[in-house]
């Protein structure tokens, strides 16, 4: 076990698996995008799994990545991975995880395809923050609702170039807060009623915003999640020379939609169901950002 793995993200990715939760069927582990499901009827699990599925559909198709060489950070079960080799025509794609029982777990999921086409799929342990990998050794890079653990935005930034060839493309999706956030109004207590503080129609304040989304969410009490501003990433892609850097909010496609899928089904806490007023609050959005590595002397 790597010794700068987070305990909360050691926790969570290690023994407590949480890919096994209800909530992440299918092996994707993220919170999906739901537009064209209906939202006017009960959920399924085909729902959920398809909620999840698109929303790498929604980050590989702005990538263009048919023929490349590609690497996904924070790839989980790597089943996304896989998607991106059959269903995006990456020439090869390779999956780097922090945990070490998260990269185990993506060899026995991908087990089929890495028999079959060996060259064309791999993963590897490393940090976001260091990768180990060559200089320009990528022509895309991706990360799907990885970057909310990330400890250091503008070092994954630094990295991101590194590896990215001149030319190529990067594209990232989490939640992050988004810019204005410390003047977000009056809260709504949501299910459990917690951030019931009462924080008035002045808002939260830029030191609040950490605090009321911890007071509200237990991933970010607990030190899982990261509240990142969304402009501390676009900042770092900026600050290390990549261009077109764009950040794109889609939450409207992920927190109704994840909100309506967990209030059907049992799970032994009710904080996730804070998602979504938070959401409402402005105190947290849903992003895909991209960017490119200019060619050089571009």
């Amino acid at each position: 076990m790597r010794d700068d793995v987070v305990p909360a993200v050691r926790a969570v990715y290690g023994e407590q698996d949480l890919s096994s939760a209800p909530a992440f069927g299918g092996g994707f582990i993220n919170f999906g995008h739901w537009e064209g499901i209906p939202l006017d009827r009960p959920l399924t699990a085909a729902d959920r799994v398809r909620s999840q599925r698109d929303l790498y559909r929604c980050v590989l198709g702005a990538l263009d990545g048919a023929g490349a060489r590609g690497v996904e950070v924070g790839c989980g079960l790597g089943v996304g991975a896989g998607l991106a080799v059959e269903e995006f025509g990456f020439a090869s794609v390779t999956g780097l995880d922090i945990h070490p029982e998260q990269v185990e777990r993506a060899r026995r999921a991908n087990a089929g395809l890495l028999a079959r086409a060996p060259e064309r799929l791999g993963f590897a342990c490393g940090a976001a923050e260091r990768m180990p990998f060559g200089d320009g050794e990528f022509d895309r890079l991706y990360s799907v609702e990885a970057a909310q653990h990330f400890r250091d935005l503008a070092a994954f930034g630094r990295e991101a170039a590194r590896v990215l060839r001149p030319g190529g493309r990067l594209a990232v999706t989490s939640f992050f807060v988004p810019d204005g956030a410390e003047d977000a109004g009056a809260v709504d207590a949501g299910p459990e009623g917690v951030g019931a503080q009462g924080v008035g129609a002045q808002g939260v304040g830029a030191q609040g915003v950490g605090a009321e989304l911890a007071a509200r969410l237990d991933s970010f009490a607990s030190g899982l999640d990261v509240a990142h501003p969304v402009t501390s990433l676009t900042g770092a892609l900026d600050a290390v020379g990549l261009s077109d850097v764009r950040a794109e909010s889609i939450g409207g496609h992920v927190w109704p939609g994840l909100d309506h899928f967990l209030a059907g089904i049992d799970q032994p806490v009710r904080w996730p169901r804070n998602f979504l007023p938070a959401y409402r609050d402005g105190l947290l959005d849903y992003y895909v950002v991209t960017a490119r590595r200019p060619l050089e002397g571009g």
